[in-house]
């Protein structure tokens, strides 16, 4: 029986796509980080076939949302998705090579004060209905608080959580790989209360997803990334800083707040990155140094204990 052309079916024919590119030995971990947001965010514009104007509408929206060369990724994760579904529905249209330049860039993050989260989860608590707050509330404090990737959260299904060890199952995130996150008992007892009035309001949900909209399914990162500006600008968090601050910026002020407390409070920090490089699920630690250039705070911290290394050594 041919599969119709909805997104249920755009979901099985990316589904099929991974396993038949896998089958022939490609990694995919990228693709299969990438595409399913994709797909998401064609079902949320009501569109069931790929075209080139969607391709690009993705990207655009995605970019302020990361600081490396992610823009020709994504691109070509489309295209090869695009190839594949052209010979499925003839209305499948394929983003030509060089339609998103190559460029690089870095952009320096926006680092949340305790106060800038204070008042984003203050924020959230007022937004209701009282359900969409509290799923609000606890996405942004769980990101805050465990340096997860946005995509890593919304992720989350029910099984992902060991509510006995206090721990969260993040399962092949952005490079293919799965991983365990312990979380503090204080973010645990905030997610149980979450999963408490989840039950109560949505008894039956359409999906296995922790959170979950007022529609009972998963969230969908167009929705989420479009709340959270909302949220940033009823709170006032940032309005002097040069650029808007990401929801991506939280993963990069846990990381930098957890490395000043080590420097702080610990006489050989290098030798805990690699465990903080495993954490945030870095592909290598080289990956978590750039953190050291985040804050001038951190950077000098690092420089002065280099600095006391090297007069140890030569005494």
């Amino acid at each position: 029986m041919a599969r119709g052309r909805g997104m249920n079916g755009l979901r099985e024919h990316l589904a099929d796509y991974l396993q038949l590119r896998r089958s022939l030995g490609h990694q995919m971990a990228e693709a299969a980080w990438l595409l399913p947001d994709f797909v998401a965010f064609l079902d949320e514009r009501g569109q069931s076939t790929v075209t080139i104007q969607a391709a690009l509408a993705w990207v655009r929206l995605r970019e302020d949302e990361v600081v490396t060369t992610v823009s020709p990724r994504r691109i070509t994760a489309v295209r090869g998705f695009a190839r594949y579904l052209s010979g499925i529905d003839p209305a499948t249209e394929i983003p030509p090579m060089g339609l998103v330049p190559h460029r690089q860039r870095w952009r320096p993050p926006f680092l949340y004060s305790s106060a800038d989260i204070t008042a984003l989860l203050t924020e959230a608590d007022a937004i209701g209905p009282p359900f969409r707050a509290a799923t609000y509330h606890t996405l942004l404090g769980l990101l805050a608080a465990s340096g997860l990737r946005i995509g890593e959260a919304i992720g989350l299904d029910d099984d992902d959580i060991d509510w006995a060890q206090g721990v969260l199952l993040i399962r092949e995130s952005k490079f293919g790989k799965s991983r365990l996150v312990p979380l503090h008992a204080s973010v645990m007892q905030a997610l149980r209360e979450y999963d408490t009035l989840r039950s109560a309001t949505a008894p039956h949900p359409k999906d296995s997803a922790f959170f979950i909209s007022r529609t009972h399914r998963r969230l969908v990162y167009a929705v989420v990334s479009l709340t959270f500006r909302q949220l940033v600008t009823g709170a006032g968090v940032g309005t002097d800083a040069p650029h808007p601050p990401r929801l991506h910026d939280l993963r990069h002020s846990f990381a930098v707040r957890t490395l000043l407390h080590w420097y702080r409070t610990e006489d050989n920090v290098q030798a805990r990155i690699p465990s903080l490089s495993t954490y945030l699920g870095h592909r290598e630690p080289a990956h978590t140094y750039w953190y050291l250039s985040a804050a001038p705070e951190l950077l000098a911290l690092a420089a002065a204990r280099r600095e006391g290394i090297g007069k140890a050594a030569r005494s």
